[in-house]
């Protein structure tokens, strides 16, 4: 949808981004015969699937963000706000905002996961944490030592983007909670400089961090959904 609005070509879904995509799409059809087969009286996986499809749009739209974050970064040329044009200046705004809805994109589709994660292996994740995260969920794989090959792997990737998440969840954090990113660098400069011009944060850092967390949340999904269609697959076949 973005790709069009900016005038370029539609998204081919290839590589980390397309596998993951279809195994998420793979679960809902597996999610499906399940549905056909034993009719799902208690709705159970009706809600799977809805929640997965739910997972596939937000993975989509995540994607879009950061998509659009890079094309507005790459308008902007000059390091201080102060000698960028109007139009300049417009296009360092819609950075802002696609890259502030991007990092907090990268944990809201976490979380999702860690939801179905929890309904999918009984975690039981709400008896430690009412309102839990994605990682409240993962540590519950390693607490209850169960599926310990999946649980594993997803803790390897998340050690693995260890740096970058930390700074992204700061952010978030900071934005949701306090005051935005860009407000609070913008104040530490003032006091840096007083009277002189500010100088804008290193955006080209700041897109190979949110890169790093696009990265995360896929192989991430890839993972949960990879195994969780193998493991259905034995079920239905024994």
């Amino acid at each position: 949808m973005l790709r069009i609005l900016l005038g370029e070509p539609p998204r081919q879904n290839e590589g980390l981004l397309g596998r993951t995509i279809d195994a998420m799409v793979q679960t809902t059809r597996l999610l499906k015969k399940e549905i056909k087969l034993h009719q799902d009286p208690s709705h159970d996986y009706r809600k799977l699937e809805v929640w997965t499809r739910g997972l596939i749009s937000s993975l989509d739209e995540l994607e879009q963000c950061l998509y659009a974050a890079n094309f507005f970064r790459k308008k902007v040329v000059h390091n201080y706000e102060q000698d960028m044009t109007t139009t300049e200046r417009g296009d360092y705004a819609r950075y802002v905002f696609f890259y502030k809805d991007a990092f907090i994109r990268v944990f809201s589709t976490l979380d999702k996961l860690g939801t179905l994660l929890n309904e999918l292996y009984d975690l039981n994740t709400t008896k430690v944490k009412a309102h839990f995260s994605y990682f409240t969920v993962l540590r519950q794989f390693q607490y209850f030592k169960v599926y310990d090959d999946l649980g594993g792997r997803l803790v390897a990737i998340k050690e693995n983007y260890r740096e970058a998440l930390s700074i992204l969840r700061r952010r978030r954090n900071t934005e949701i909670h306090y005051m935005n990113h860009e407000m609070k660098d913008d104040l530490w400069q003032r006091h840096q400089t007083l009277y002189g011009k500010i100088e804008l944060e290193d955006l080209d850092q700041h897109i190979h961090e949110l890169e790093q967390g696009f990265q995360m949340v896929c192989e991430t999904l890839e993972v949960v959904f990879i195994y969780t269609n193998q493991r259905w697959k034995k079920l239905i076949s024994n």
